[in-house]
């Protein structure tokens, strides 16, 4: 006969198996960041290594050269692949049920109503803290790279083992409203100036076909933008209205305000998303574990583990804007 800490055990562990899809797609239609990363493709599994390893083509092949008849060619070696190496970061989150809650919801309707909501509570709560790591600055303990850490206020820092005051290349960009990148004086954002910040902005992003597909902005300068935009807003199409976001168009990009999420006030992220990747390991990835019983405590726990961290590959093709 199966007693309540098993059928508990095995409705948790079933039901995660079988929904932790809807875990990712709540996530992705409540985090801007995650939701453009996920739409690339740019989500990828690992089944090991010491750390992270993302390569990086950083610098220019050295041997081109213009050459006539029997000029002496340079075949030197040229440095131009370097490595990011990014810590793993893992995430647990326990899903427990005591012994008298068990025994006193015994019985079909109960257990599974019991087992429902601590599902759905897990749920939320990764879901809520996911978001607020994805837009940190990986300050916390054993916390993940999360966007200010990529794409810093200073646009320097050690991101993925890389020191950026040591290679420029490394830096990311920065608009301040202080020092606007197109130079002139300072620049106070409002909505009757907040154009002229962002397209400074962008023109010093663009690269060619390399250019923002999102900018993630705190809710102070969407609503700049919304208000400067009275006469000729451009909304996103319904299959990205469907995705939970209020947009609007800059240039070919989509502007987001995700302020509710972490994304600190005053600030707005031209991201090149095809450079930002999100890497897990194959093993823990919203992972139900078997459950274990405490030898000091009358209750049954069920882990779930997340292990992986937020990459980038281009940190020069990231800016941030802000006050």
């Amino acid at each position: 006969m199966a007693t309540p800490s098993s059928t508990f055990t095995e409705l948790v562990s079933t039901t995660w198996r079988n929904h932790s899809k809807d875990v990712k797609d709540n996530l992705s239609r409540n985090n801007a960041l995650y939701k453009w990363i996920s739409s690339k493709g740019n989500t990828r599994k690992e089944s090991g290594g010491l750390t992270i390893t993302t390569p990086l083509d950083y610098n220019a092949n050295g041997t081109y050269q213009r050459y006539s008849g029997y000029d002496v060619l340079n075949i030197q070696q040229s440095d131009v692949i370097t490595a990011a190496e990014y810590q793993w970061r893992q995430i647990a989150l326990n899903v427990v049920a005591s012994g008298l809650e068990l025994r006193i919801n015994n019985g079909d309707n109960k257990i599974v109503s019991l087992a429902k909501t601590r599902i759905k509570n897990a749920m939320r709560t990764f879901k809520n803290n996911f978001s607020f790591d994805l837009y940190g600055d990986g300050t916390l303990p054993n916390q993940i790279n999360g966007l200010q850490a990529l794409v810093a206020d200073a646009g320097t820092g050690t991101v993925g083992g890389i020191d950026s005051s040591t290679w420029n290349f490394w830096q990311n960009a920065v608009q301040s409203a202080a020092a606007p990148l197109q130079g002139g004086g300072a620049i106070i954002p409002s909505a009757t100036t907040i154009e002229s910040l962002m397209l400074g902005a962008w023109l010093n992003q663009v690269r060619g076909d390399d250019k923002p597909d999102i900018i993630i902005s705190s809710n102070d300068y969407f609503t700049f933008y919304e208000q400067s935009q009275v006469a000729i807003k451009r909304y996103t199409h319904a299959g990205e209205a469907q995705g939970g976001f209020t947009s609007l168009k800059y240039k070919n990009a989509d502007v987001i305000f995700d302020g509710g999420s972490g994304i600190p006030a005053a600030h707005m992220y031209f991201l090149i998303t095809d450079y930002m990747e999100l890497v897990v390991h194959s093993d823990a990835d919203l992972s139900v574990q078997e459950d274990m019983k405490p030898y000091n405590q009358d209750a049954t726990v069920i882990p779930v583990l997340w292990m992986g961290n937020l990459s980038c590959t281009n940190r020069r093709l990231q800016l941030v804007m802000k006050a």
